[in-house]
């Protein structure tokens, strides 16, 4: 897919486009909504996870002992924007079950589609840390951005942002204030409807992951 952002990870496995053509029906429910979404995070992690560092260690197996190796460095912390964030943490947990979790609350102002803040937890160390800020859509971009600068204030450096369904808006807003941040993508999707949802989308992940239609 050709859409002109370097730092933009669209991932187009067969897998992925196929839950992906399930996620956005209409018709799928919300225990089949959750479970792809769990599925379809696991599967970007995939390859979100792609740059963390190795460090060799010595096996035995049962045949002989050798070397291999095993994720290095400071544990990695995912930061699931709330509340539709939360759905995407089961998908990682289970591939990384040693992550610190962090977590920033933010609803979207209807009127002006600005993100306001209200909770925020984080683990300590975060200077040291990969770190993977999740939420399903990066529709206008304005949570991703305010997570990723509030992050850095925080002293978080290496940073990465992993959703489900990317807009081209929300892309450029994000990559304009934070260009260095790579974004992972299961999808790209190039519109915005007048009340900023992405469309074709699948709607708002919130309520059809918690049920809050």
């Amino acid at each position: 897919m050709t859409h002109g952002f370097d730092n933009l990870m669209v991932l187009d496995h067969p897998l992925i486009q196929h839950k992906m053509s399930i996620l956005r029906s209409v018709d799928t429910g919300k225990k089949k909504f959750t479970e792809l979404v769990d599925e379809i995070t696991a599967l970007v992690t995939y390859e979100a996870t792609r740059e963390l560092p190795l460090e060799d260690v010595s096996v035995t197996t049962p045949l002989t002992t050798a070397i291999f190796h095993r994720v290095a460095g400071e544990q990695p912390v995912v930061v699931p924007i709330l509340r539709a964030g939360l759905g995407m943490l089961d998908g990682i947990s289970r591939l990384i079950p040693n992550c610190r979790v962090g977590f920033l609350g933010m609803f979207r102002d209807e009127e002006t589609f600005e993100p306001q803040p209200y909770y925020e937890k984080f683990p300590k160390n975060l200077a040291s840390a990969p770190i993977f800020v999740v939420d399903p859509m990066l529709a206008t971009g304005g949570s991703a951005t305010a997570g990723v600068s509030f992050i850095k204030r925080q002293g978080g450096r290496d940073i990465k942002v992993m959703c489900i369904v990317a807009a081209r808006a929300g892309v450029q807003t994000l990559l304009t204030a934070h260009p260095e941040v790579k974004i992972y993508a299961a999808a790209f999707d190039e519109e915005l409807t007048p009340n900023a949802y992405i469309t074709p989308g699948l709607g708002d992940a919130g309520d059809r992951l918690f049920g809050t239609l």
